[in-house]
């Protein structure tokens, strides 16, 4: 039997496996500030519940503060991913 002529090789395109290029990688699900947030406001509400000096304006005061950090935690490590090309 007789083999068929080889193909020229062509470049191929897009992502190979092996290969090593810089690209963008989705991000795990979830992360580790949200988890930190979280368990903070939930021990922020467990306080104001429990507390008679403690009332639900010092709760609100202290949830917008913490919504404020873990937002520009949350823009600040997004910052640190974005590729330079």
């Amino acid at each position: 039997m007789a083999t068929p002529p080889e193909q020229p090789s062509r470049p191929s395109y897009g992502y190979q496996p092996g290969t090593n290029f810089d690209f963008a990688r989705l991000p795990i699900p979830g992360n580790a500030e949200f988890v930190v947030y979280l368990i903070v406001m939930i021990i922020v509400s467990i306080i104001a519940l429990a507390s008679k000096r403690y009332n639900v304006d010092g709760w609100i005061h202290t949830t917008e503060w913490l919504t404020a950090a873990y937002l520009i935690s949350r823009g600040i490590a997004k910052a640190s991913r974005v590729l330079e090309q």
